[in-house]
């Protein structure tokens, strides 16, 4: 059961132990009723969950979301892929994997598995509730292929890991000893799912991305399946109907406050710093992905109009070929004559039109066929 309550002003981070040469932090349980004095954090918890509120209605308001949420996904992918040394952008996330150079196809892999591992996650919550297991089964996902047997893919670690540094002996952080992961994460599986604490879901999710961190349940990745685990409390939540909103931008904007942030509860207890923080990064976050949605709508508008000013008799064709791009934003002639019924000479005199009126931009030459991307669409994600 968990205790009375805890007070966030109050809260002790945890203790540290002894290991073999060096100290490790261990947590204290989370899975209790959390109080706060502090009015200025009602008042950021009340805008975060107002712009999340609007961003959840916005959403049903754009066309081929899914395509949005795809390429929200991708950038997400790409950012947290970037800060393992990747250098995948997200027009080359979206080729096929023979227009990648074959130096390049291991970072272009790493950001496919971190959109499968998503979207598997997704799936799996309509059926299993978020757990442990469905953290493990994205986390098998996200190193397939790509890391190597050795960083334990879909498993808990069972050795000990650390924070920056060659060895545990000049680490910036040591997370807890690998027998504590498994009953800390049984305390913060607890936490997201007990119904009898009265813990707002936004607090409880940014106490809970804390603790995931600190307790570092996995050899590898541990950032990336952090990230993966806001959004996924979110949806399983039924806050948002679909997984729209992904924080990897804004605490990739300035990485040294967050791990300042975090390591400031570690080390001052100062939990209440680290919530302002996230519940800020919540309100950015939805207010930047509501207005990426806006000008989605008005592209739309705006190109349909242009095509029929610009294309005469091909407009039909164009519309429909404007229509298939928001869905599929990379394309090459042979889509073209497959979505729009059109002969090759004709589907190629079409993209032919939309790159020379900027609607398509060319991204390859190869042999086999000529690769375009909707960039007026693409470069709204960046």
């Amino acid at each position: 059961m968990p205790e009375k309550h805890t007070s966030i002003e109050n809260f002790k981070a945890g203790h540290y132990e002894k290991g073999k040469g060096f100290k490790y932090f261990v947590p204290h349980n989370i899975n209790t009723q959390w109080v706060w004095t502090d009015a200025s954090l009602n008042t950021l918890l009340e805008k975060a969950s107002i712009k999340l509120g609007e961003l959840n209605s916005f959403a049903r308001l754009v066309p081929n979301i899914d395509l949005f949420i795809q390429l929200h996904v991708t950038k997400e992918a790409v950012i947290s892929s970037r800060i393992e040394g990747t250098q995948t952008n997200i027009d080359e996330a979206l080729l096929p994997v023979e227009e990648i150079s074959p130096e390049r196809r291991n970072d272009w892999q790493e950001v496919k598995n971190y959109t499968t591992a998503l979207n598997n996650a997704i799936d799996n919550l309509k059926t299993v509730p978020l757990s442990s297991r469905i953290l493990c089964s994205a986390h098998k996902t996200l190193l397939s292929g790509v890391r190597g047997d050795h960083k334990l893919p879909g498993e808990f670690r069972s050795s000990q890991n650390w924070i920056g540094g060659a060895s545990p002996a000049d680490a910036i952080f040591i997370p807890a000893a690998h027998h504590f992961v498994n009953p800390l994460m049984g305390d913060l599986e607890n936490f997201l799912h007990n119904s009898d604490l009265k813990v707002p879901s936004l607090i409880r999710i940014g106490i809970a991305h804390y603790q995931f961190e600190t307790i570092h349940p996995f050899l590898d990745s541990n950032g990336c399946i952090g990230r993966l685990l806001i959004t996924l409390y979110l949806v399983s939540e039924g806050i948002l109907e679909k997984p729209l909103l992904y924080l990897s931008v804004f605490f990739e904007k300035n990485k040294t406050l967050y791990y300042d942030n975090l390591t400031r509860v570690r080390e001052k207890n100062d939990l209440l710093q680290w919530l302002k923080y996230f519940l800020i990064g919540i309100e950015e976050t939805s207010t930047k992905a509501v207005d990426t949605l806006s000008k989605i709508m008005h592209l739309k508008t705006k190109l349909e109009k242009e095509i029929r000013d610009n294309l005469g008799r091909r407009s039909n064709s164009g519309l429909l070929l404007l229509s298939y791009l928001f869905k599929n934003p990379v394309i090459n002639v042979k889509n073209v004559a497959e979505a729009c019924s059109l002969s090759t000479k004709a589907a190629n005199d079409l993209v032919n039109s939309f790159s020379e009126n900027g609607w398509l931009k060319k991204t390859s030459d190869s042999e086999r066929y000529r690769t375009f991307i909707f960039e007026p669409y693409l470069r709204l994600f960046e």
